[in-house]
């Protein structure tokens, strides 16, 4: 029996999970969350479509996380770095030890790629 190997990332009839930030890293705003988890696989590994509305946060990643940006405008700031300005097109990974904000401009829509360190 043939089983394919290619999935096609799409969101269609995934149910999102909803969430917003928690109460200690809120800086600004009501941010909430919508996340489509389109694929799972062992060892920790997640592909899908993440979505957020106008706000900043404080964020600490455990993860790595390749990030392609589909729509908005965010601003991604690393302690003791610089801002960098994330527009629809931008691609870019976020490694393990990353801290800093996340300030959501306008709303921004991006797929993702995360490995959980086993």
């Amino acid at each position: 029996m043939y089983v394919t190997r290619f999935l096609h990332l799409s969101i269609a009839g995934i149910e999102p999970e909803e969430g917003r930030p928690a109460p200690d890293r809120l800086i600004a705003g009501r941010p909430a969350f919508r996340t489509w988890n389109a694929d799972e696989a062992e060892g920790g590994l997640y592909a899908g479509i993440w979505e957020a509305t106008p706000g900043k946060w404080r964020v600490e990643y455990d993860e790595w996380e390749f990030c392609h940006i589909l729509a908005g405008v965010s601003i991604l700031t690393e302690d003791g770095g610089e801002a960098r300005t994330l527009k629809a097109g931008d691609s870019f990974v976020i490694r393990p030890g990353f801290k800093g904000t996340w300030e959501v401009v306008e709303t921004t829509r991006k797929e993702y790629v995360i490995r959980v360190p086993a």
